[in-house]
């Protein structure tokens, strides 16, 4: 009798001597196994029986192949191996396909819970897998698989994300909570042909995008964010046709933004990478609405590109080297947050219509001309350290004083006056800055630290002003 308590690997040794000694003496006098007999003759299938012990026969897999090589034999492996194919389904297991469970209890080798969590403490591969925590399953397959607990906070998983997860041919989900799992992605995830959702972020992956995700034809949500990928996004990925979601932020991915060809795709975020290169004006798709480039390196033109995307309601392409003017109709889009600052825009802002954006950034560029009074119904509003000239629009301080705006940043520019009383009081709810202009600035708000100490530009830098 095998002790409940004995460790795994000494379960799997002693089960496996137990069930080569019973076929043993079950090998026909012709010398054929009477195993391999039974599992090749479908009319002898059922002679093979359900020992009274084979649910702890998933215990093998603690034995490595060289375990059983050395004490048994090439024979004694395949033995094992067909047992665990043929008596899984029929005994303690016939809810879960026998590849199903081998892969977990792989995946369960290659991972462990962080110091605090307890995840793993229903996986007990002598019940039934379907009721581990975050294993689902249809029929006989697992369609679903989100490891480790989702409770913010909650400590994650260690180790690293075991190849077999290509074995879960039915797979749909897979999600993994933040911990720090370590690796690269296993190239086998492109076996899993019904995955339409892969999150694993937050963790330690490391290495380059499989090229081959491109095979996952029903793929719908990438996000690998918060890792350590390296390398280029392969061109590939983007000719998945259902892609509707991929996050890619905070890696080190390097090279050119690949076209996204999805008529799906809604949200598109590669922020915090080092990707360089021009964005071609049909390299990303009208449906669109969240498109968030910030803090790369990307150059050149997108007034062409943006002018296509109408339905965008959230836009930051913030600290690249963008160039070229900012298109008029991008202001006549439902974005709610658009962040342009620290670019090489340039020329003049026309938006089309009155801005209803509650947030405008167009802060650290190149940007020209007059200030449009069409901004003014924006709640937030940064134009600083461009080159704005001419008089501010009287609108904006009849909007500032009825708290209709609450930031107005004009500092570092060319501006040459605004009409505002100095007895005027402006809201404490509102924030302006006038500071470094070709004026004296009035009575305002304090302006933020990085704005110097010099209340006015050098009367040798304004045209029109001279002190």
């Amino acid at each position: 009798m095998l002790s409940s308590t004995a460790s795994p690997l000494k379960r799997s040794r002693s089960l496996a001597r137990e069930i080569w000694r019973f076929f043993s003496r079950k090998s026909s006098r012709k010398g054929h196994p009477f195993l391999f007999k039974t599992l090749t003759d479908p009319s002898r299938q059922t002679r093979v029986p359900c020992l009274p012990w084979v649910s702890l026969i998933s215990s093998l897999c603690f034995l490595s192949e060289m375990e059983m090589m050395k004490s048994f034999g090439g024979p004694a492996v395949s033995a094992l191996y067909l047992l665990v194919l043929l008596c899984i389904p029929f005994c303690a297991f016939s809810m879960l396909q026998p590849l199903d469970f081998l892969a977990l209890q792989s995946i369960r080798k290659a991972l462990n819970d962080m110091s605090g969590s307890n995840f793993f403490s229903s996986w007990d591969f002598t019940s039934d897998p379907c009721n581990f925590a975050g294993v689902y399953c249809e029929a006989d397959k697992v369609i679903a698989l989100n490891l480790g607990d989702p409770r913010a906070g909650s400590p994650g998983l260690t180790g690293r994300l075991d190849p077999a997860i290509g074995k879960l041919s039915a797979l749909a989900e897979l999600s993994i909570v933040p911990g720090r799992i370590i690796g690269t992605l296993p190239q086998t995830l492109s076996q899993l042909k019904s995955l339409r959702f892969l999150a694993i972020s937050r963790n330690f992956i490391s290495g380059e995008i499989p090229a081959n995700l491109a095979e996952l034809r029903s793929l719908q949500t990438l996000d690998l964010s918060y890792n350590q990928l390296r390398g280029q996004i392969p061109r590939t990925i983007g000719t998945l046709p259902s892609l509707s979601n991929v996050i890619l932020c905070h890696n080190h991915l390097s090279g050119s933004v690949p076209p996204f060809l999805s008529r799906a795709l809604t949200r598109l975020d590669l922020k915090h990478n080092d990707l360089s290169g021009i964005l071609s004006p049909s390299s990303l798709p009208p449906s669109l609405q969240y498109l968030a480039m910030s803090y790369n390196r990307l150059t050149g033109p997108v007034d062409r590109l943006l002018s296509r995307l109408n339905r965008l309601n959230y836009l930051d392409l913030s600290m690249n080297q963008f160039t070229g003017i900012i298109p008029g109709n991008l202001f006549s889009f439902p974005i709610t947050n658009l962040q342009l600052q620290r670019n090489l825009f340039s020329g003049p802002v026309r938006p089309w219509n009155q801005v209803r954006i509650r947030t405008v950034d167009l802060s650290y560029n190149r940007l020209s001309g007059e200030i449009s009074p069409l901004f003014s119904t924006v709640k937030k509003l940064y134009l600083n350290n461009n080159k704005f000239m001419g008089q501010v629009p009287s609108i904006f301080v009849e909007r500032l004083l009825a708290a209709g705006i609450e930031i107005l940043y004009l500092q570092h520019n060319y501006l040459t006056g605004i009409q505002i009383s100095p007895a005027a009081a402006i809201p404490v709810s509102s924030s302006l800055c006038l500071q470094y202009n070709c004026m004296v600035p009035p009575a305002q708000t304090a302006c933020p630290l990085k704005a110097g100490k010099q209340k006015t530009r050098p009367t040798s830098q304004c045209i029109e002003w001279k002190g």
